[in-house]
C-alpha cells in the first residue's frame, strides 16, 4: 500500500483504485449507510455476495479507514461496521459520481 509522504495514511487515489472497482464494495457501503451494519445482514442483502467476498471487502474497507469495526464481547459474539469520518467523506464522492451519471443519462451526449 503506497503511503503519502506527509503521514502514514494511504493515498486516496489508491483507495479508489483498490475499492471502487468492485461492485460489492459499492453495495456494502450503500447498505452500511442505510443502517445494515452486521456481516450476516450484509450478506443477505444481495444474491451472489458470498461470506468470503464480503469479508475481503470489509477487511479492505477497515484497512483503508473507510469503515470502523466494533466487536461486542457477547455470546454469541456481535460485530458491527460503521463509516468513519473519512468514510463519510469518501461516500460523498461516490454520491457525486452517481449524480453525474444521472445528469449524463438525462442530457445524453453532446
Amino acid at each position: 500500500m503506497k503511503k503519502t509522504e506527509q503521514n502514514s495514511k494511504p493515498n486516496v487515489t489508491e483507495i479508489f483504485e483498490k475499492c471502487v472497482g468492485c461492485k460489492w464494495t459499492l453495495h456494502v457501503l450503500g447498505q452500511i449507510r442505510q443502517g445494515v451494519c452486521r456481516p450476516g445482514q450484509l450478506e443477505r442483502t444481495a444474491d451472489g455476495l458470498t461470506t468470503k467476498v464480503l469479508n475481503e471487502r470489509l477487511v479492505k474497507l477497515v484497512r483503508f479507514d473507510i469503515l470502523e469495526k466494533t466487536s461486542h464481547p457477547e455470546i454469541p459474539p456481535r460485530v458491527e461496521y460503521t463509516l468513519t469520518t473519512f468514510g463519510e467523506r469518501f461516500v460523498q464522492i461516490l454520491d457525486q459520481v452517481e449524480r453525474l451519471q444521472d445528469e449524463y443519462q438525462q442530457y445524453g451526449t453532446s
